[in-house]
């Protein structure tokens, strides 16, 4: 895979365990803490440079920290993972047959849905690395889990920065053959490390936490009266300092002291302009995180007009949602189906195939409609897929079923009127309005005109014409042909068979009713 070769001993092995003494550590530190823009630059820069460790350090703090984001990049991953997920054989030959039941066996596993939510980890960070812990105590090779590693314990090689390189004490390592399932989302075109919505919600983060920081202080400062405490001309610098004490307490002790001399003032505070201004701003940029993640705002902030705007706003995160499926449909059939397939069955030269998406809506209304008009025209539809549009399941042998109501004759309303042996069952099912009407004088002359008399006025003219006309070497030599045959044609009879039929069409239509 990917040029090297693979090693079924070293596949038995986990390959990215923690460790107390290496790199690889669960303890980590919070870059979040005291940041600056100007420390954020330089993180963000750092990650393109080698160093991505303190960003995506940083990207898990905004996890925890902010939690809008939080729960928008929850309501992506969760809403990408709960997807209907259906697997394809490469041809309906047994082998590949059993190669997609053998690849259905793994994505139904109880927490293969939850292992989907660690590989959407990429989502926020860019990429995700997921080790692949086999298991072939039965014979067979089987995952047993797939295995979330720190996304701080790699690294992008410097001469191929989309190659995902295991650190090490001394040197970096590269992933192991059919172990590791890698997953990177391209919310933007460019480096795998800057495809993540982490990278584009640092800002909003990191403004937003200066907006709270304010709102609190003002809280603090403005939401409760000014103290003021007076001394008389003779206070010491020791009963100042009482009286200093004696005010800042009032605040948590709601209790004080005070000699007789000193007197504590309470002022109320009289705020004048937009005193929302710190909540306004921390909900524009929640939505701005929102646009980033959802690509709307409509079902997440409460807006004007919300429901309205948050249907139109559905339309839009379906994209995404189709998006974040497909890419990582494909990275499963990468990392996940060819090992599976390859180390049970050998390689193949096609391999069954993993969908993620939302089933296609039918509109059974019209899908009834448009079979009932077009079935009578000629239209095959085949029970079973009418039935699986429909949700219906197939009858059992012995069930009672529901049949087309039987059609009538107008003229004998109380007497039911088979249908023609020669009409289709699946037309006599789908037919729909009144019993057309016997054939009239005139319908009745054009059928015999063509079913009896046009073959034998028309054959001595057309038996053998096509054989003298391929003889003939000019267009004056093909004109004598027609004309002497038109000589033997019988032009009598078949004048006098026109004649008939006009004739019957005039009686019909003036005496108004069918010739018998």
């Amino acid at each position: 895979m990917h040029g090297r070769s693979i090693s079924a001993r070293s596949l038995k092995t986990e390959q990215a365990g923690a460790e107390l003494r290496a790199v690889r550590r669960n303890d980590t530190f919070h870059p979040a803490s005291g940041l600056t823009p100007q420390r954020l630059a330089r993180i963000l820069r750092d990650s393109i440079d080698g160093d991505p460790e303190p960003y995506l350090a940083l990207a898990e703090d905004m996890e925890e920290r902010n939690e809008h984001y939080a729960g928008v990049l929850g309501t992506r991953k969760r809403q990408v993972a709960g997807l209907e997920i259906t697997v394809e054989a490469a041809s309906d030959a047994a082998m590949d047959v059993a190669a997609a039941d053998l690849i259905r066996e793994v994505t139904e596993r109880d927490r293969f849905r939850d292992e989907l939510i660690d590989i959407l980890d990429a989502v926020g960070k860019g990429f995700s690395a997921t080790e692949i812990l086999w298991d072939t105590s039965e014979g067979e090779w089987r995952p047993k889990a797939f295995k979330w590693r720190d996304p701080r314990w790699f690294r992008f090689d410097r001469d191929d920065p989309e190659r995902l390189l295991l650190r090490g004490v001394q040197t970096d390592e590269p992933l192991k053959p059919f172990g590791w399932i890698v997953h990177t989302a391209k919310a933007k075109s460019g480096l795998p490390i800057r495809g993540g919505l982490a990278r584009g919600a640092a800002w909003s983060f990191l403004f937003k936490a200066f907006t709270l920081k304010d709102w609190a202080i003002f809280c603090e400062s403005y939401g409760q009266p000014l103290r003021l405490g007076k001394f008389g001309p003779g206070a010491t610098e020791d009963d100042k300092q009482k009286l200093m004490q004696a005010v800042a307490g009032i605040a948590s002790d709601y209790a004080a002291i005070v000699p007789e001399t000193m007197a504590i003032d309470f002022i109320e505070a009289k705020l004048t302009g937009s005193l929302d201004l710190y909540e306004r701003r921390a909900d524009w940029l929640d939505r701005q995180i929102s646009k980033l993640v959802l690509g709307q705002t409509g079902t997440t902030d409460a807006i004007a007009g919300g429901h309205a705007v948050g249907k139109v706003h559905d339309e839009v995160r379906a994209d995404i949602e189709e998006a974040d499926a497909r890419q990582l449909a494909a990275s499963l059939n990468r990392d996940l189906v060819r090992p599976l397939i390859d180390l049970n069955l050998g390689p193949q030269k096609a391999y069954p195939a993993i969908r993620i998406g939302r089933p296609d809506e039918v509109d059974v209304t019209e899908l009834v409609e448009n079979v009932a008009k077009l079935v009578p025209l000629g239209l095959k539809v085949g029970m079973s897929t009418l039935r699986d549009h429909l949700g219906l399941p197939d009858p059992d042998p012995d069930e009672e079923v529901l049949g087309a109501p039987a059609q009538q004759d107008p003229q004998t309303p109380d007497q039911p009127t088979p249908p023609a042996k020669s009409e289709p069952l699946r037309a006599q099912a789908f037919r729909t309005g009144p019993v057309a009407a016997p054939p009239d004088a005139v319908e009745r002359a054009v059928d015999g005109l063509l079913d009896e008399g046009w073959e034998r006025l028309v054959g001595p003219v057309v038996d053998g014409l096509d054989a003298e006309i391929g003889g003939a070497e000019t267009l004056e030599e093909v004109r004598a042909i027609i004309r002497r045959r038109a000589e033997f044609m019988g032009l009598a009879a078949f004048t006098d068979t026109l004649a008939q039929a006009a004739f019957a069409a005039r009686i019909s239509g003036e005496a108004d009713e069918d010739l018998r």
